[in-house]
């Protein structure tokens, strides 16, 4: 069993699949990845993912801005704590940090004070909600990383989605109770730097993720990125370690649902027994 743990369900290319949603989710089942999280990046995308969870048992959905959303009134700490809990969301995110293009297009892109102030509102509101974050970072490393050790729970933790850093950034991020999401920029033949953090960093603090409709892995790079294809990523995990694929299914699934523990209130056969393996049952 596999769960792509950060994908954007409501943005999938028309491409993939015809455009259609149920074609994409099933073509993923099919391939044994069965749950998945569908993560906002505006707090106005919440309510169309609350109506794709009800549609589909086996998506959980986030609540969160993204650092690089221009908004012309920024959202409070109990504004955001009100979407997450009335939409059922599982974590808070994607939130974060990118300064990647604020030298290249700084009218379209939030300030760094902005995004700062952002993010701390965000890991507050996680905070105060018992949720974890998803954490976008870009070219942010220490002003991320301080604003996690200041405004986050150890004990709640979150993950550093798509992780492109470094190994001593991971070490640092899991020493605080976060997880590292690897995307297909794994596949990747310029990717060594990011191989070596699928190797050393414990397996017990990974998980794996499409980010579709971007960043398709090898063999679809350039293509639209869809769900079924984590099982890629894991693929290139296991290659790394070598271990089998089913060890990296089984450990990034009980990842998954020991940090978003929300995310299966009803669980399947399929996912109690993922759930007793990791002791959370």
């Amino acid at each position: 069993m596999f769960v792509d743990s950060h994908c954007h369900l409501d943005r999938l290319d028309p491409d993939t699949h015809g455009g259609s949603l149920n074609a994409a989710l099933e073509a993923a089942r099919a391939r044994d990845v069965r749950q998945f999280l569908a993560v906002a990046v505006t707090l106005e995308d919440v309510p169309a993912l609350v109506e794709l969870s009800r549609a589909h048992a086996d998506v959980a959905i986030s609540a969160g801005i993204h650092p690089m959303q221009k908004l012309e009134v920024e959202p409070d700490i109990e504004a955001i704590k009100e979407v997450a809990e009335r939409s059922g969301a599982v974590a808070i995110g994607e939130c974060g940090l990118d300064y990647h293009y604020l030298d290249k297009t700084p009218e379209r892109i939030p300030s760094r004070d902005a995004q700062r102030e952002r993010f701390r509102r965000q890991l507050i509101a996680a905070t105060e909600l018992e949720l974890p974050v998803i954490v976008h970072t870009r070219e942010a490393r220490e002003d991320t990383l301080s604003l996690i050790r200041e405004h986050s729970d150890p004990a709640i933790g979150g993950v550093l989605h798509c992780f492109t850093e470094d190994l001593d950034m991971a070490r640092e991020a899991v020493r605080h109770g976060f997880y590292i999401s690897l995307s297909g920029i794994v596949t990747f033949r310029n990717a060594e730097a990011l191989r070596e953090v699928a190797r050393r960093v414990p397996l017990d603090r990974l998980l794996v993720e499409t980010d579709s409709p971007y960043l398709a892995p090898v063999p679809y790079r350039g293509k639209p990125n869809e769900p079924a294809w984590v099982v890629e990523v894991a693929e290139c995990i296991a290659s790394e370690r070598g271990i089998s694929v089913a060890e990296v299914a089984m450990q990034t699934t009980a990842n998954f649902y020991r940090l978003f523990r929300a995310a299966a209130p009803e669980p399947s056969a399929e996912v109690r027994e993922v759930l007793a393996r990791a002791g959370l049952v």
